[in-house]
């Protein structure tokens, strides 16, 4: 099905060949990858080795855009450089908090006219639909504050990052990386009807994710399978690769793109893109589409992943384990009702289905959907349907060919062009509930439960069209390909596309900025804190320690209804943690108190009490968290500045899970240190670190840094590392933020 290369390969004649006399040098054949010809066509810097990027375009939606604004106006910041897009896609369905989501999106118009970008109305299109409509195209590079900024299939490499990065841009500064690996991903063959882009996708994350064989690494689709895929297929791939932790994605261009971008009215995007002859690749993954089989992700993580049919013959042990994982992942004390429960008659039953967003709700797979449910009836027993079309103009051609007429009559509830399914803002299921659904995640709470209110359902991955298969048997699991006679997926789905409903509502302002324009706030949305710059000696207080082997963003900071508060800095940071570890706001905070006080009256008695012996004038107080691997998911730079506005300053870990969280925790001026034995400290709240000298050895480029780490009042010598750290991430960390760093 896979098989992966993890050393070195060149790609010649059509075939791979490892490295060898006679063929030239890898830093000479890498030249004729896809991916180094465009990150050279965008890069500033002096060289290949270290990357300066500039981008395209930017997108963002309405739970980051305004921390972004903001941060790049106390910047300087007088209007958009680049095409910008302001979509409204996330909180828009939101409850809490009265007015405030709907204020967010006045201030985004506002902001659209003022600095001269494009403003995306709320149910008009998810993010990532609208980028691949209006700007993906072959060569280019776009960036977004989204994790699942990915244009792969349109040969346009696309990068997921933290707000602070779109500030960057924004200001006119560059994206620096190091040149990242290339690894190959080799498609042949074509998938069987039945096997939709989820169970590919799903595939490619399992085999990767855990050995981190595609980290921070460009993924890099071609091959003779290619050409068996339409748009929407590559698309529903491409748009996963998130989940393998890689740092991007881009496929070759060929004749089935430059049709497509004729249908969507740029044709003359087009360029044809492929690797040339002897490539040389860091890694390969080889894929016989043929192979793949219907699969599904159990909870909590997209690579906990099995073929339907592997679920089915080992039902009971890999619920068992969800079980075991649920009360561990949730701390629960009380052990919730068992999924084995949910084995009825030999038959797994799900409760709900849902088909949404960037990844499930294109026009092939609800075409797909309603091909198999068309002339039959969910049902009016537990299980339920919802579908949520990508955008208006695939809505709009869904509805015309009769397929959403179709869906509807089936029982299948139809809903707007809306992300909530993907982050816990929309569908929530009942109490231990199951739901099975084509989006990108099923994180903890992804579905919108609140364990600390004793609620837990569940959320597994599968294609949209098992879900159909699912839905059509009441809501017994089945997979697409146990149908009799599943609708195959074509190379190219006729399709008309229709942006009129973009002409009518959405704000076109790019290159048309408007100083004049005064930004509408509502009362919710607030500037960021001032932050204070790196002290000379820092004690730092553990005020989380988490043990789990990754810590996803949404741990870091819940998506679903706190949402509604991204755009108050303050009323958000009491939320980080809330679901992983409540008392983490409650510490922090006393820490951050007492550090105030020291600014004004290091003399204080409860300052002295503090310190700990050290003098208060040249000594920082602080928090840190400590967890093994955290940054997985999403890209959202509020699972970072949250821990910096409660006083943090430090991470500790054995490695991060992203190099978008660790590039937040660096722009939020914390120090992300790395020690690898980390586990074997057993480090608990309320532990204590001292770092004499932090500023100086910053400001100097050490990446070993000698600290004491006091338990039990006890002291022990430790020694932490700050790997890689470039000379402008040192200086925003000494100057305390990106803001402060700009201010400067």
């Amino acid at each position: 099905m896979l098989k992966i290369t993890t050393g070195g390969v060149y790609y010649k004649n059509g075939g791979f060949l490892p490295a060898r006399e006679g063929l030239a040098a890898p830093e000479q054949a890498k030249t004729g990858t896809m991916a180094y010809r465009i990150l050279k066509a965008h890069n500033t810097g002096e060289n290949m080795d270290e990357l300066a990027i500039r981008f395209d375009a930017m997108a963002s939606h309405d739970i980051t855009y305004v921390g972004i604004i903001q941060t790049a106006r106390a910047s300087g910041m007088t209007q958009f450089p680049l095409p910008y897009v302001l979509t409204n896609c996330h909180n828009s369905l939101c409850a809490v908090g009265g007015t405030i989501n709907e204020d967010d999106h006045v201030f985004g118009l506002s902001a659209a006219r003022k600095y001269g970008g494009e403003f995306v109305p709320a149910h008009q299109s998810v993010i990532h639909s609208y980028m691949r409509e209006r700007y993906a195209a072959p060569g280019k590079m776009i960036l977004g504050s989204d994790s699942h900024t990915r244009y792969g299939a349109y040969g346009t490499m696309a990068i997921g990052e933290g707000g602070p990065e779109l500030a960057r841009q924004l200001l006119k500064k560059t994206y620096n990386i190091a040149y990242p690996r290339v690894i190959a991903i080799y498609l042949t063959g074509a998938p069987i009807p039945g096997v939709g882009p989820q169970d590919v996708a799903l595939e490619l994350i399992r085999s990767t994710f855990k050995d981190g064989t595609v980290k921070n690494a460009v993924m890099e689709f071609f091959g003779p399978g290619v050409a068996n895929l339409s748009m929407d297929y590559r698309s529903g791939i491409d748009v996963m690769t998130t989940e393998t932790t890689c740092l991007s994605s881009v496929w070759c261009a060929d004749d089935t793109l430059k049709d497509h971008l004729a249908v969507l009215g740029r044709g003359a995007e087009f360029q044809p893109q492929a690797p040339a002859d002897g490539a040389y690749y860091d890694g390969l993954i080889e894929v016989e589409l043929d192979q793949i089989r219907p699969m599904i992700a159990l909870p909590f993580h997209p690579s906990n992943a099995y073929t339907i049919k592997e679920f089915k013959e080992n039902m009971d042990e890999l619920l068992h384990q969800v079980d075991e994982d649920t009360v561990r992942q949730l701390k629960l004390k009380d052990k919730p009702a068992s999924l084995r429960e949910k084995i009825v008659d030999g038959k797994f039953m799900a409760d709900q289905g849902v088909i949404a967003g960037c990844s499930g709700g294109t026009y092939q797979n609800i075409v797909r959907a309603a091909q198999i449910l068309s002339g039959h009836a969910t049902g009016s027993g537990e299980f339920w349907l919802s579908v949520y079309p990508t955008s208006q103009p695939v809505n709009l051609e869904l509805t015309r060919k009769g397929y959403i007429a179709s869906l509807m009559a089936a029982g299948a509830s139809i809903r707007s062009c809306f992300c909530g399914p993907c982050f816990g803002a929309g569908d929530v299921p009942a109490n231990g509930g199951f739901s099975i659904r084509h989006s990108t995640r099923n994180f903890p709470n992804r579905e919108g439960s609140k364990p600390s209110d004793g609620q837990v359902s569940y959320v597994a991955l599968m294609d949209a069209r098992s879900i159909a298969a699912t839905a059509l048997n009441g809501g017994a699991l089945t997979g697409a390909d146990e149908l009799p006679n599943p609708p195959a997926d074509p190379a190219v789905e006729p399709f008309a596309y229709d942006d009129t409903p973009y002409k009518a509502r959405v704000y076109f302002g790019v290159g048309k900025a408007d100083p004049s324009q005064e930004l509408v706030f509502g009362p919710n949305i607030a500037d960021w804190p001032e932050q204070v710059a790196l002290p000379e000696n820092l004690l730092l207080t553990v005020c989380s320690a988490i043990y789990d082997p990754v810590t996803t963003t949404d741990e870091l900071i819940p998506s679903g209804e706190t949402s509604s508060y991204r755009s108050n800095p303050i009323k958000l940071s009491d939320f980080a943690l809330s679901r992983k570890d409540p008392q983490y706001v409650p510490r922090a905070k006393e820490v951050l108190a007492v550090e105030k006080l020291r600014r004004t009256n290091p003399d204080a008695p409860e300052v002295k009490a503090a310190l700990m012996g050290h003098d208060g004038k040249d000594t920082g107080l602080g928090s840190l968290v400590m967890a093994l691997k955290p940054g997985d998911g999403s890209a959202r730079e509020q699972a970072a500045s949250c821990q910096r506005v409660l006083g943090g300053v430090a991470n500790l870990c054995a490695e991060f899970a992203t190099k978008r969280y660790r590039s937040n925790v660096v722009n939020w001026g914390m120090l992300p240190f790395i020690t690898e034995d980390v586990k074997d400290w057993n480090i608990q709240p309320g532990d204590r670190l001292y770092l004499p000298g932090i500023r100086a050895a910053v400001d100097s480029g050490a990446e070993e840094v000698s600290a004491v780490l006091i338990q039990n009042d006890a002291e022990k010598p430790v020694t932490l590392h700050l790997p890689g750290m470039t000379r402008e991430e040192r200086d925003i960390v000494l100057a305390g933020c990106l803001i402060n760093y700009y201010a400067k």
